[in-house]
């Protein structure tokens, strides 16, 4: 067999895989936002698949460049696949899409107008500086945010999917900067089909062997009813005790009011390692995130303050600050996720109520 038609194999591999993955999470989870964006991306990553060359000349066929753009303007959807992935409560905004098309938009003009031109050297270092950027912000956001995961095989996987990922994006646009406009052979662009082959199959073989509710939960849930009088029905007693020692940890002491409480904290409080503590609060008390965990009880004493006529007069960043927020933007907004209105108004119904 050939370089060129060992090659072709491997790219025709990706795409048919990357194409099932993309029918599977659009037939599966198609209302879930991270299963829609995961289906874009795997379109995206097809679009790569088919495309995407090593030191890549100047002149390009017409049908090659809105693949190579849409490729590029995948990385912007790998960034927001993440963030959705391990985000439940991430929504999309108008300007991720201005991102996207931004990128998506300066890679085809690079393609059919700027290396043409024979700029070719720029065009390729500022479209792979960019895909380095978004690499960097997806890594950056997930690593900061998987101390709060508390889906256990969740934070596993994110591991796997992002590190794969971003280590095969980030060596290939480096790649590409070192030898833009030189082609650099057969043997580089098989190779390269190759490795993208075997990183796709790990990918669609890492989610296949975790629950896709886990991974894409239904719909956002509203935060769970802070309770403790009734677990569930399976629940051990060993499992019992913990979770009545956490809750007078969260009601007598208060512990959330504490500033950058960690979920280690809480374990070594209780005595118990941390992957137990993280167990506990999602599978018993139903959280999958530790943030949120504490924001809920820090509203419910936020909420108690409010309704207070004795307490008409404080201002509401005292009670903010009180109940273990740093700051009135993250409580404005956690608050108002959980009740639907803003905490002013908030006070104001339960005055006229009163």
């Amino acid at each position: 067999m050939t370089l060129a038609a060992l090659e072709l194999a491997f790219r025709a591999a990706s795409v048919a895989l990357l194409l099932v993955l993309a029918a599977s999470l659009l037939s599966d989870f198609r209302n879930v936002l991270a299963g829609r964006l995961g289906a874009a991306f795997a379109l995206g990553s097809a679009a790569h698949a088919a495309s995407y060359s090593v030191g890549a000349t100047p002149l390009l066929a017409t049908w090659h460049a809105p693949l190579i753009a849409l490729s590029t303007g995948n990385i912007v959807v790998f960034w927001l696949f993440t963030r959705a992935l391990f985000d439940d409560g991430f929504r999309l905004r108008g300007w991720h899409g201005w991102a996207w098309a931004l990128v998506t938009a300066f890679s085809f003009a690079g393609c059919v107008w700027i290396a043409p031109n024979g700029n070719s050297r720029f065009s390729v270092t500022v479209v792979n500086l960019i895909v380095l950027g978004f690499i960097a912000l997806a890594i950056g956001q997930t690593i900061a945010s998987w101390p709060a995961d508390l889906v256990e095989r969740r934070r596993r996987v994110r591991v796997f999917i992002v590190c794969a990922a971003a280590l095969y994006g980030g060596l290939n646009a480096l790649l590409q900067i070192v030898v833009a406009g030189h082609d650099i052979g057969d043997l580089a662009n098989t190779v390269n089909a190759g490795v993208l082959a075997c990183v796709v199959a790990a990918i669609a073989y890492a989610m296949m062997r975790v629950d896709g509710a886990e991974l894409f939960p239904a719909a956002a849930r509203a935060a769970p009813a802070i309770a403790f009088s009734q677990p569930p029905v399976a629940e051990d007693a060993a499992d019992q005790k913990l979770i009545d020692a956490l809750m007078r940890l969260m009601a007598d002491e208060r512990i959330y009011r504490r500033e950058n409480i960690t979920i280690g904290v809480l374990a070594g409080r209780l005595k118990i390692p941390e992957y137990r503590l993280r167990r506990l609060i999602n599978q018993r008390l139903g959280y999958r995130n530790f943030n949120v965990f504490l924001n809920n009880h820090r509203i419910e004493e936020a909420k108690t303050a409010l309704a207070d006529p004795a307490q008409a007069e404080v201002p509401v960043i005292t009670i903010a600050m009180d109940a273990g927020f740093q700051s009135l933007g993250p409580f404005n907004r956690a608050f108002k996720a959980v009740t639907g209105v803003t905490p002013t108004e908030y006070r104001r119904l339960k005055v006229n109520a009163a």
